[in-house]
């Protein structure tokens, strides 16, 4: 039975270990979905309501504040060309 990796790290290592560099969204693992690519570049890639879900369920903040948070510190952070991707689906309201 092979070990199931736990942290985003650990995902990394075993399923992209191509990725030498690739910025993460600190406190955000659960929310992770995938690698994007652009312009030659791996960017992680966040299912921002589930980033919302994590801000409201951990942190205790209401939704309006969770959105007011993520927006201005985390999308609002940027941290270079390698600044991770928040993906809203066309199927969120």
């Amino acid at each position: 039975m092979s070990k199931r990796p736990k942290t985003l790290r650990e995902i990394f290592e075993k399923k992209f270990p191509e990725i030498e560099k690739c910025l993460t969204a600190d406190g955000f693992d659960d929310a992770f979905i995938g690698i994007g690519e652009q312009a030659n570049k791996k960017l992680a890639v966040y299912d921002k309501e589930k980033c919302l879900k994590i801000l409201h369920d951990r942190d205790g903040m209401t939704w309006e504040e969770a959105l007011e948070f993520f927006d201005f510190n985390v999308t609002g952070a940027y941290m270079g060309a390698l600044t991770p991707v928040f993906f809203t689906s066309s199927d969120s309201d």
